[in-house]
């Protein structure tokens, strides 16, 4: 099993970190603890997981950890806590926590910036086929056929365009901000109205789900995976999005429904997609790996240098809150 031990002071608490996390100079110390960290690479089986975590006072866990009753478990009656590296918690059975008297945490927040980036980034990657070109140079093609202009690599505008954000919570407002500054409409869906989406500069306006995707030229997807959320975007809803619309997931992907989108992006039914997230992931539908009008990346909304060091200096203090038999500053459960 992958061992890689590291201690950032003596103590009679542990904590253990089940992937190699970003440290921050100065490195940040959990006082009274011993904290064990696995590699960074290859991601442990979850047999070498549930073996690795046994006798941890707090946990600190990656989105692609499954917390439930077997996980806490394993660690041991001792846990007080599971400090998630990451602001979704669709990984961690809640309800198994409580049971066991096991806090939770995450880091909302920190990654805010560097995700609202990569849905921009994604956005314009589409809308300029910018990937699809990058591919075309690279591969002789342009030294072989030129660029077509002036007909040839139209990309979509999107002054002017209608954004619609699916969640309107920290990310999906920064992104809006972002958009706004492309001159873009906002508009927002959630299960109530929030007024700082409402109020200036943004001047959102709210409106149902299916409203929104029929009217929208670019469709973002930042709501947490939920029983009600997911396939959120199904075959259904797709066949609403127009023709020249453009989908936008860095959310979770069982929000989107692969097999569906893979049909309207085969049929051309929509401009085109970005994606970080995938639903079965690290499995990607093989349909998307085949089209030039899907940009896919790997999951890493996050992977802001700054931000992710953040994220480290948060569940540190979240650790070192849960085992002072403090309230830690993001619990979720």
């Amino acid at each position: 099993m992958p061992t890689h031990p590291t201690s950032s002071s003596s103590g009679t608490h542990h904590v253990t970190i089940t992937r190699g996390i970003p440290m921050p100079t100065p490195r940040p110390v959990i006082e009274g603890a011993q904290v064990k960290m696995a590699p960074d690479n290859p991601q442990m089986t979850r047999d070498e997981l549930l073996a690795f975590v046994k006798g941890a006072d707090v946990i600190v866990s990656m989105f692609h950890d499954k917390i439930d009753a077997k996980f806490l478990a394993a660690a041991g009656p001792q846990l007080k806590g599971v400090c998630n590296f990451a602001v979704g918690v669709d990984n961690i059975d809640l309800a198994a926590c409580g049971a066991a008297k096991v806090t939770a945490t995450n880091t909302p927040d920190a990654v805010t910036e560097g995700t609202a980036n990569l849905a921009l980034g994604l956005l314009l990657d589409v809308a300029r086929r910018i990937s699809e070109g990058d591919r075309f140079v690279r591969t002789g093609q342009f030294e072989k056929h030129g660029n077509g202009f002036p007909l040839g690599w139209m990309g979509m505008h999107l002054a002017g365009q209608t954004m619609l954000i699916v969640g309107a919570g920290r990310i999906g407002k920064a992104l809006a901000m972002r958009a706004q500054a492309l001159g873009m409409k906002i508009l927002y869906t959630a299960r109530s109205s929030h007024i700082d989406f409402e109020q200036a500069p943004l001047a959102a306006q709210r409106v149902e789900l299916e409203d929104g995707l029929r009217i929208a030229d670019v469709v973002s997807i930042h709501t947490p995976l939920t029983p009600q959320t997911r396939h959120l975007m199904n075959a259904a809803r797709l066949a609403m999005l127009k023709p020249t619309a453009i989908l936008i997931n860095t959310s979770r992907g069982p929000t989107v429904d692969e097999a569906a989108l893979v049909a309207v992006l085969q049929q051309r039914r929509i401009w085109g997609a970005g994606l970080d997230v995938f639903e079965h992931e690290p499995k990607v539908h093989p349909g998307l790996l085949t089209l030039d009008n899907v940009v896919l990346t790997p999951h890493v909304g996050s992977a802001e240098q700054r931000w992710r060091e953040e994220m480290t200096r948060m569940v540190f203090a979240n650790a070192t809150a849960i085992l002072a038999g403090k309230s830690p500053p993001n619990r979720v459960g």
